[in-house]
């Protein structure tokens, strides 16, 4: 074995280039659902996607009453029994999301001119999840 003399200069540029080329640690990307009033993180997830966090949220039993989803991909996500009350879904995609039994209480699901479409299959657990009894 040889021992090679450097410079402390050059041992420290040596150190640095090492510890340049050492694959880094992938960070996990966080998502955070906070309060559409007073922005406060009410649920943070390392989940890739905010529906994977939101039915992560959920399936926890999470509080999401005023949750800010808008503009949230929630398409075919598992809503059943979620606590949405006063939650923000102003253009949220909400195709074939299942929102069973869930809390939908004073949620915000348009502006002025709302283009918010459902199935008409979803009419009925839709208005069951709002409160809403349709008499004949």
């Amino acid at each position: 074995m040889k021992t090679i003399k450097v410079s402390d200069e050059t041992y420290e540029k040596l150190k640095d280039q090492l510890e340049a080329d050492k694959p880094k640690e992938k960070k996990k990307a966080k998502i955070e659902i906070k309060n559409r009033w007073t922005g406060e993180v009410i649920y943070s997830s390392e989940k890739e996607t905010i529906k994977e966090a939101v039915e992560e949220a959920v399936g926890l039993g999470a509080d999401l009453r005023g949750a800010n989803l808008r503009e949230a991909n929630l398409r075919e996500a598992n809503l059943r029994e979620a606590d949405l009350w006063g939650a923000n879904l102003r253009e949220a995609d909400l195709w074939g999301a299942d929102l069973g039994g869930a809390d939908l209480g004073e949620a915000k699901f348009y502006g002025r001119g709302g283009t918010a479409k459902i199935k008409q299959s979803q009419l009925d657990n839709f208005l069951e999840a709002l409160g809403i009894i349709v008499e004949d």
